[in-house]
């Protein structure tokens, strides 16, 4: 039996709730985190993204919107407590041949965008992305939010989602040229 998980907000308090949300989604967040920052930390960060979630639960207003952007913008919000360690990461990516990496997620996004020959200037560019810009990118890439979706999760309007994504896309191209890092082979 299935339980909805964006049931009336009593049912928050029904056990089967939280396990079928965490059921539903905690696969979508780790694949998030781990796109951010690595997948050894994915795991652990999931766990804290789900333990904010129920501590919360009560507050999780649906006229305000989805459960699924709320539980993504509880994910940036960990992922920028973590932000010193992404910083160091990508400054180190963007030092580091892709010849050179670990197998991981992030490792294997950087050994492709490194096979267009842009890996380390991509990552010195996203490094260089305003906070704000770099988040929307992530969400949208990584997690496949939609804009609305997004704009659910940082609690700023969809424009303000296109405008940040449009300006983050416009310095990626800045930097690496006519590559589209955001685009498949």
């Amino acid at each position: 039996m299935s339980v909805d998980t964006d049931a009336h907000p009593l049912a928050r308090d029904d056990p089967e709730w939280f396990t079928s949300l965490y059921d539903r989604y905690a696969e979508d967040i780790h694949r998030y985190i781990a796109g951010r920052l690595g997948w050894e930390p994915a795991g652990d960060l999931t766990a804290d993204v789900f333990l904010v979630a129920f501590r919360k639960r009560a507050s999780f207003n649906p006229d305000r919107g989805e459960i699924k952007p709320w539980l993504f913008g509880i994910a940036t919000k960990v992922v920028s407590h973590h932000r010193r360690a992404e910083g160091r990461r990508l400054k180190a990516l963007s030092r580091v041949s892709a010849e050179h990496a670990a197998d991981g997620h992030e490792d294997h996004v950087a050994a492709r965008v490194a096979a267009q020959r842009a890996g380390p200037r991509l990552a010195g560019a996203i490094k260089g992305l305003a906070r704000a810009d770099r988040d929307v990118l992530f969400l949208t890439a990584l997690g496949g939010l939609s804009y609305q979706e997004v704009a659910e999760a940082l609690g700023v309007p969809a424009g303000t989602v296109g405008s940040r994504l449009n300006r983050a896309k416009r310095e990626l191209r800045r930097v690496l040229g006519d590559v589209n890092p955001l685009k498949e082979n």
